[in-house]
């Protein structure tokens, strides 16, 4: 439930290649930097641009002229930095994904059609295909006590090894607006989440997430 092949639609990235070999999302951040200039320098150069160090952008990607953006940095065709974002670096943001007004994105992969339009903070994440963060939700990607994160499952605890480590979301996960992503949180496909919840752990997929004591399977009636 945990693994790439379970929550990732590796069809919809231009990272696909940095999973390879890997068992768990989380592993592809060590080294992330380094995979992301590697990429970037064999992008051809009638279809990207390369702006200032290490940072990449397709040239039909829309960038707003008041967007920070710090590298290594790929924003991939068709996608849009809106008015006052804040790309602090080792980012992807995928094929027609937003990053909107007032967002800060840091050391995450938005695979392609990822929404993050309105005061969002998106740290040490992955969001997978056409996942949504509702406006004012956020990832929170360091424990109080600086311990190393594990994800909590029904069936225990998963070390990841990191200190840092936000949400993972999979395809068409739709997070309600602000909410609260705890260190850790994975989220499966399909997936609802009420606007104002605090999550924390795994959330199956192909549910809608009410509160941590009322997770429920979708069905036609919900």
């Amino acid at each position: 439930m945990l693994e790439i092949s379970e929550l990732l639609d590796l069809e919809e990235t231009i990272t696909k290649d940095f999973f390879k070999g890997l068992t768990y999302p989380w592993e592809v951040f060590n080294g992330l930097d380094e995979k992301i200039i590697k990429l970037g320098n064999t992008l051809p150069e009638d279809r990207y641009e390369k702006r200032g160090e290490n940072i990449w952008i397709a040239k039909s990607a829309k960038v707003a002229p008041t967007a920070f953006l710090n590298g290594p940095l790929i924003v991939d065709e068709d996608a849009e930095i809106r008015h006052c974002a804040f790309i602090r670096g080792a980012a992807v943001v995928g094929k027609g994904s937003v990053v909107g007004n007032s967002t800060e994105l840091k050391s995450s992969i938005l695979f392609n059609c990822v929404q993050t339009p309105h005061y969002n903070y998106v740290g040490n994440s992955i969001l997978s295909y056409k996942s949504h963060m509702g406006a004012g939700s956020i990832t929170s990607n360091l424990k109080s006590d600086k311990t190393l994160v594990k994800i909590k499952t029904d069936n225990g605890y998963v070390e990841t090894g990191l200190k840092k480590l936000g949400a993972i979301l999979g395809s068409y996960v739709e997070v309600g607006c602000n909410t609260v992503m705890n260190p850790g949180t994975v989220i499966g496909s399909h997936t609802n989440v009420y606007p104002l919840s605090m999550v924390r752990g795994y959330v199956p997929a192909n549910s809608i997430y009410k509160n941590k004591n009322e997770i429920v399977e979708k069905t036609d009636n919900n």
